[in-house]
Protein backbone atom coordinates (compact mmCIF):
# COMPACT_ATOMS: atom_id res chain seq x y z
CA UNK A 1 0.00 0.00 0.00
CA UNK A 2 1.17 3.47 -0.96
CA UNK A 3 0.73 6.35 1.64
CA UNK A 4 1.62 10.13 2.24
CA UNK A 5 4.41 11.81 3.31
CA UNK A 6 3.25 12.17 6.90
CA UNK A 7 3.77 8.58 6.86
CA UNK A 8 7.19 8.86 6.02
CA UNK A 9 7.73 11.54 8.43
CA UNK A 10 6.36 8.99 11.20
CA UNK A 11 8.58 6.28 9.82
CA UNK A 12 11.62 8.15 11.05
CA UNK A 13 10.56 9.45 13.98
CA UNK A 14 10.65 5.96 15.07
CA UNK A 15 14.36 5.51 14.35
CA UNK A 16 17.30 5.95 16.75
CA UNK A 17 18.63 9.58 16.03
CA UNK A 18 21.63 7.55 14.19
CA UNK A 19 19.74 5.36 11.99
CA UNK A 20 17.34 8.63 11.09
CA UNK A 21 20.40 10.84 10.17
CA UNK A 22 21.52 7.82 8.00
CA UNK A 23 18.32 6.88 6.52
CA UNK A 24 17.45 10.70 5.52
CA UNK A 25 20.71 11.16 4.32
CA UNK A 26 19.68 8.31 1.81
CA UNK A 27 16.89 9.58 1.29
CA UNK A 28 17.75 13.39 0.39
CA UNK A 29 20.21 12.24 -2.00
CA UNK A 30 17.94 9.92 -3.78
CA UNK A 31 15.03 12.58 -3.94
CA UNK A 32 17.48 14.95 -5.23
CA UNK A 33 18.52 12.96 -8.13
CA UNK A 34 15.51 10.96 -8.64
CA UNK A 35 13.59 11.53 -12.06
CA UNK A 36 10.02 13.37 -11.13
CA UNK A 37 7.92 10.74 -12.99
CA UNK A 38 8.69 8.62 -9.77
CA UNK A 39 6.49 9.22 -6.70
CA UNK A 40 7.48 8.94 -2.86
CA UNK A 41 5.58 7.46 -0.15
CA UNK A 42 5.22 4.62 2.08
CA UNK A 43 5.88 1.05 -0.29
CA UNK A 44 5.58 -2.43 1.47
CA UNK A 45 6.40 -1.02 4.80
CA UNK A 46 9.29 1.37 4.09
CA UNK A 47 10.23 4.96 2.41
CA UNK A 48 10.49 4.34 -1.41
CA UNK A 49 9.99 5.71 -5.10
CA UNK A 50 7.77 3.96 -7.38
CA UNK A 51 6.11 4.96 -11.26
CA UNK A 52 2.30 5.60 -10.54
CA UNK A 53 -0.61 4.00 -11.86
CA UNK A 54 -0.65 7.34 -14.30
CA UNK A 55 2.82 6.89 -15.43
CA UNK A 56 2.60 2.87 -15.51
CA UNK A 57 -1.26 1.91 -15.62
CA UNK A 58 -0.18 -2.11 -15.29
CA UNK A 59 1.53 -1.59 -12.03
CA UNK A 60 4.04 -4.09 -10.25
CA UNK A 61 3.45 -7.42 -11.84
CA UNK A 62 3.59 -9.51 -8.52
CA UNK A 63 0.61 -7.10 -7.44
CA UNK A 64 -0.88 -5.18 -9.88
CA UNK A 65 -2.38 -2.93 -7.58
CA UNK A 66 0.48 -1.23 -6.61
CA UNK A 67 2.67 1.17 -8.59
CA UNK A 68 5.99 -0.12 -10.16
CA UNK A 69 8.63 0.02 -7.36
CA UNK A 70 11.58 1.66 -8.28
CA UNK A 71 13.90 2.15 -5.27
CA UNK A 72 13.43 2.29 -1.11
CA UNK A 73 15.35 2.31 1.94
CA UNK A 74 14.42 1.17 5.25
CA UNK A 75 16.30 -0.01 8.73
CA UNK A 76 16.43 -3.25 9.30
CA UNK A 77 17.55 -4.78 12.53
CA UNK A 78 21.28 -4.87 11.87
CA UNK A 79 21.63 -2.59 9.40
CA UNK A 80 19.80 -0.16 6.95
CA UNK A 81 19.23 -1.82 3.10
CA UNK A 82 19.19 0.49 0.15
CA UNK A 83 17.12 -1.50 -2.16
CA UNK A 84 17.72 -0.40 -5.76
CA UNK A 85 15.79 -2.55 -8.05
CA UNK A 86 16.51 -0.20 -10.57
CA UNK A 87 20.09 -1.89 -10.80
CA UNK A 88 18.57 -5.14 -10.44
CA UNK A 89 17.37 -5.26 -14.63
CA UNK A 90 20.49 -3.52 -15.45
CA UNK A 91 24.18 -5.63 -15.42
CA UNK A 92 26.21 -2.66 -17.16
CA UNK A 93 24.47 0.04 -14.63
CA UNK A 94 24.53 -2.55 -11.51
CA UNK A 95 28.45 -2.79 -12.66
CA UNK A 96 28.94 0.94 -12.96
CA UNK A 97 27.26 1.04 -9.27
CA UNK A 98 29.34 -1.35 -7.96
CA UNK A 99 32.81 0.25 -9.78
CA UNK A 100 31.89 3.94 -8.36
CA UNK A 101 30.99 2.17 -5.15
CA UNK A 102 34.16 0.58 -4.51
CA UNK A 103 36.34 3.75 -5.82
CA UNK A 104 35.56 5.22 -2.88
CA UNK A 105 37.34 2.96 -0.33
CA UNK A 106 33.55 2.16 1.28
CA UNK A 107 33.04 -1.12 2.02
CA UNK A 108 30.31 -2.57 -0.34
CA UNK A 109 27.58 -5.16 1.19
CA UNK A 110 25.23 -6.12 -1.61
CA UNK A 111 22.62 -8.66 -2.89
CA UNK A 112 21.55 -8.72 -5.92
CA UNK A 113 20.34 -5.00 -5.79
CA UNK A 114 20.31 -4.42 -1.85
CA UNK A 115 23.10 -2.80 -0.36
CA UNK A 116 23.14 -2.99 3.27
CA UNK A 117 24.69 0.29 5.36
CA UNK A 118 25.52 0.34 8.91
CA UNK A 119 27.31 4.48 9.43
CA UNK A 120 26.62 7.62 7.31
CA UNK A 121 30.37 7.92 6.71
CA UNK A 122 30.83 4.65 5.50
CA UNK A 123 28.28 5.38 2.28
CA UNK A 124 29.48 7.23 -0.50
CA UNK A 125 26.43 9.28 -1.59
CA UNK A 126 27.53 10.51 -4.52
CA UNK A 127 27.27 7.31 -6.17
CA UNK A 128 24.14 6.20 -5.14
CA UNK A 129 22.88 9.45 -6.62
CA UNK A 130 24.58 8.98 -9.88
CA UNK A 131 23.19 5.82 -10.20
CA UNK A 132 19.45 7.31 -9.26
CA UNK A 133 20.12 10.12 -11.84
CA UNK A 134 21.09 7.57 -14.90
CA UNK A 135 18.29 5.64 -14.75
CA UNK A 136 15.18 7.47 -15.64
CA UNK A 137 11.35 6.58 -15.75
CA UNK A 138 11.23 5.50 -19.14
CA UNK A 139 14.54 3.77 -19.25
CA UNK A 140 13.83 1.77 -16.32
CA UNK A 141 10.47 0.68 -17.56
CA UNK A 142 12.42 -0.45 -20.66
CA UNK A 143 14.59 -2.97 -18.59
CA UNK A 144 11.77 -3.77 -16.27
CA UNK A 145 9.74 -4.81 -19.36
CA UNK A 146 12.18 -6.73 -21.02
CA UNK A 147 12.75 -8.31 -17.60
CA UNK A 148 9.08 -9.44 -17.69
CA UNK A 149 9.61 -10.90 -21.41
CA UNK A 150 12.61 -13.02 -20.35
CA UNK A 151 10.76 -14.54 -17.52
CA UNK A 152 8.19 -15.68 -19.60
CA UNK A 153 10.38 -17.14 -22.35
CA UNK A 154 12.31 -19.36 -19.49
CA UNK A 155 9.33 -20.48 -17.94
CA UNK A 156 8.07 -21.59 -21.51
CA UNK A 157 11.40 -23.07 -22.19
CA UNK A 158 11.38 -24.71 -18.44
CA UNK A 159 7.97 -26.91 -19.63
CA UNK A 160 9.35 -28.06 -22.76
Amino acid sequence: MVTTNKAILAYLKELTPERRELVQAIREVMTANMDPRFEAGMQYGMPAWFLPHSDYPAGYHCKPEEPLPFASVASQKSHVGIYLFCLYFDPSHRERFVSEWKTTGCRLDMGKSCVRVKKLDQVPLDAIGRAIKRMTAKKFVKFYEASLSEGASKKRAKKL
